[in-house]
């Protein structure tokens, strides 16, 4: 299989689920605790993807100028700073510790 043919074989799935999605009986999430089971799964999911993205290396859990960027980032926006200062806050925040050589 080429790589293209992996990406448009993706893409068509993704593309399925989609659709899928929109095949699924509206009254099926008309209840209180289907909504907020669906809330939650977003946060859990989203939760989920900043702490592989911040803690991960490959196969291996690393603590390096990601984390301190992260607190960084949820500090501001508990202030309700506005987003691009928070993004331009952790980023100056990660390479600053990163020229200190704090890479790893």
């Amino acid at each position: 299989m080429t790589t293209w043919t992996a990406v448009l074989a993706a893409s068509f799935v993704c593309l399925a689920l989609k659709a899928l999605g929109y095949a699924i009986p509206a009254r099926w999430f008309g209840s209180a605790r289907a909504e907020r089971s669906i809330d939650l799964l977003t946060v859990a999911l989203l939760a989920a993807l900043v702490a592989v993205q911040t803690l991960g290396a490959g196969p291996q859990i690393v603590a390096d100028a990601r984390v301190p960027a992260i607190v960084v980032a949820a500090g501001l926006l508990m202030l309700r700073a506005p987003f691009l200062i928070v993004v331009i806050a952790a980023a100056l925040v990660a390479a600053v510790l990163r020229a200190l050589g704090w890479a790893t």
